[in-house]
């Protein structure tokens, strides 16, 4: 029977599957909350978002909002699912610690298990799985000889028109161009074929390539601060003509080789010219500034003690490994360096937000991601955009209506409004005074679909790999 709520007008109550009532909204268009609020849902729809008492409400259930704080549900616009078929059931078995941290969407960056995302997106609709709602790249598109398994490897026009033609009968939500191998020519054609069929593409960057190139060829987003970096340079010019003159040599010049230059070369005006321009053309940037600090500290940090992997399928943890190991070979100066290069990084990130360009919170979780582990590390993104300079509303933005935004979906996600999807967390505490308080989870709901902080529990157990 449902529950009757609200002030008795005397008419007949309006009737929803679920209200929230006095409960504080976040609204993180404007960094302000609207206090003592009820939340009307149904179909997974909001259908009213008004001050409590308003009116008479029946509900199917009900939730107490008294001196809590509702959120949008949170997007990870950079994480994985690969590993190829041996992982299918490792992957899919992450989805609801997304779930527990918050997060209700999520932007799968490239992988090889596209046939098995999609059994779950339409799961996760349906309901029969619990897990965020997944946009995906499908296979990445790279070089032949490409890193990761499952890419497809373009050279020519053909093989780039295939990819295309691929990716499109697989209907993803996006387009995702990785750097290992891919030429500049091959790049820029992939960029400017896409755009050509009203694609949105991300990508990393060959440094043959420079940003302005990019830009101008289409690119609607770049993944990680390395390629914004490379821009910032005030020998960007000469540093990419050295990386294409090296290309035709035994020994090419890769990302990596070619970082401390750039560090030598930062130039203010550079980056200001820079962020401009990405501003103009809309292109936006996932800072990744959680990987980048994880990785950059690995060696020194025991994560043989996080509580967290306990809940990561030993499939997965072996994938850890090749870059711990790679990690351990840097030198002392390598290790240095890589710390400057992140504190460098989280200067970056108030000068974006300043020009106007559009930052999207992304974790990069995923198999061979060492310790990067799904939902936390977002949490962990989020908190160090704080820190690097952004405001708590801004930092949340980037995590909520930005990704709906980038991924064209801001008429039905990324905040507390009616007619949107009620992909909603509700927290104990206010984000918007500390931003730590997005861990302070109280219940989470995806379509309208209510998981209380025990549920959520209950989903992590379920899913421990280890006593």
């Amino acid at each position: 029977m449902a529950a009757v709520l609200g002030s008795s007008s005397g008419f007949a109550p309006e009737t929803y599957d679920v209200v929230i009532q006095h409960i504080n909204v976040v609204d993180v268009l404007t960094g302000r909350q609207l206090p003592n609020q009820t939340v009307a849902i149904s179909g997974g729809t909001i259908r009213r978002v008004e001050p409590t008492g308003t009116r008479t409400y029946a509900a199917a259930q009900t939730l107490d909002g008294t001196n809590k704080y509702l959120l949008p549900g949170l997007w990870d616009m950079h994480m994985h699912f690969r590993g190829g078929d041996s992982l299918i059931r490792a992957n899919q078995s992450v989805l609801p610690l997304f779930l527990a941290h918050g997060i209700t969407t999520v932007r799968d960056a490239g992988g090889d298990l596209t046939p098995a995302v999609r059994q779950w997106q339409q799961r996760i609709k349906a309901g029969t799985l619990p897990g965020p709602r997944i946009f995906t790249s499908g296979p990445k598109i790279d070089g032949p000889g490409a890193y990761w398994p499952g890419s497809l490897e373009v050279e020519t026009p053909l093989q780039i028109s295939r990819a295309l033609d691929s990716l499109q009968k697989l209907r993803v939500d996006y387009v995702k161009i990785y750097d290992s191998k891919i030429s500049r020519e091959a790049y820029l054609a992939v960029l400017a074929a896409a755009q050509k069929r009203g694609l949105r593409t991300t990508s990393h960057m060959p440094y043959s390539v420079k940003l302005s190139e990019a830009i101008g060829q289409g690119l609607d987003a770049t993944e990680h601060l390395y390629y914004v970096f490379k821009a910032c340079s005030g020998k960007e010019d000469s540093l990419t003509a050295l990386v294409q003159q090296s290309l035709r040599t035994a020994k090419p010049l890769g990302l990596f080789a070619v970082l401390p230059a750039l560090y030598a070369t930062y130039d203010p005006a550079a980056a200001a010219r820079t962020f401009k321009l990405m501003a103009a053309h809309k292109t936006a940037v996932v800072p990744t500034l959680f990987i980048q600090k994880t990785l950059a500290e690995i060696t020194e940090v025991d994560h043989s003690r996080d509580s967290l992997l306990a809940y990561i399928s030993p499939q997965i943890q072996a994938t850890y490994a090749r870059r711990v190991a790679s990690a351990r070979q840097q030198s002392g100066t390598a290790v240095a360096f890589g710390k400057k290069l992140t504190a460098r990084f989280m200067t970056l990130v108030p000068q974006l937000q300043a020009a106007g360009v559009l930052l999207l919170a992304g974790s990069d979780s995923g198999p061979f991601n060492s310790y990067i582990y799904p939902g936390a590390s977002l949490q962990g993104e989020v908190e160090l955009l704080v820190a690097a300079g952004l405001t708590p509303t801004q930092a949340l933005q980037a995590a909520t209506i930005n990704g709906a935004r980038f991924m064209g979906a801001e008429k039905t996600s990324g905040t507390v409004t009616v007619g949107k999807d009620a992909d909603l967390v509700v927290l104990r505490q206010n984000p918007l005074q500390n931003i730590a308080n997005i861990r302070q989870i109280d219940a989470v709901l995806t379509r309208g679909k209510v998981y209380s902080a025990a549920e959520l529990a209950a989903l992590v157990r379920a899913i421990r790999t280890k006593p």
